[in-house]
């Protein structure tokens, strides 16, 4: 009888084997790699197939707007301004959110309600950091009863979170005075 050479499993193994231990890593490596390739290419390719050129928030304007300061401090606001390049756009003050009123207004309770409606509603409509709602009776009655210079000079130059003319240095005294006016008024 002839004997078959008996092959033993466990001489099979890849444990037993270094040449197939190093093939089943380098195996494994590579397909990590790939793996990691396609998943960048995944995340990444779904931002590089469009085109970002034609999208109206990548135009240059756009970009500018974006990167532009928040904000600017103004020493004084009457002083004309430092030698500025005349091509430069001016950078929005504190209360860049507040439209600037006009210097000159027309008078009269249009004026009070012009700025009442560009610069004071920002706080007084909603209440804002404790600020008397607009027409709110209870509110506005211990503040009515201090006088109205009182409640100029408050609003004139600031009184507790409320800044100085509302946060708007362009506004005239008059247009303060009448927006503190026509509040007043729609409160009694």
């Amino acid at each position: 009888m002839s004997e078959h050479p008996h092959h033993d499993p466990i001489e099979e193994n890849i444990e037993t084997h270094p040449v197939k231990l190093a093939i089943g890593v380098v195996i494994g490596a590579a397909a990590l790699i790939i793996g990691i390739m396609m998943l960048a290419q995944f995340a990444v390719g779904s931002y590089g197939a469009r085109d970002m050129k034609g999208e109206p928030a990548m135009s240059p304007e756009a970009i500018a707007k974006r990167l532009a300061p928040v904000a600017k401090v103004v020493v004084d606001p009457n002083a004309p301004a430092a030698a500025a390049p005349a091509a430069a756009t001016p950078a929005p003050t504190m209360a860049a959110a507040i439209p600037a009123a006009p210097a000159k207004s027309a008078g009269g309770a249009d004026a009070g309600k012009g700025t009442y409606e560009k610069v004071c509603f920002a706080c007084h409509a909603t209440g804002v950091a404790g600020a008397p709602k607009f027409g709110d009776k209870a509110a506005w009655g211990p503040r009515i009863a201090q006088g109205k210079d009182t409640l100029h000079a408050s609003a004139l130059h600031g009184k507790g979170a409320m800044p100085a003319k509302g946060g708007n240095p362009a506004l005239s005294d008059a247009d303060v005075t009448a927006a503190v006016d026509y509040m007043v008024s729609a409160a009694k």
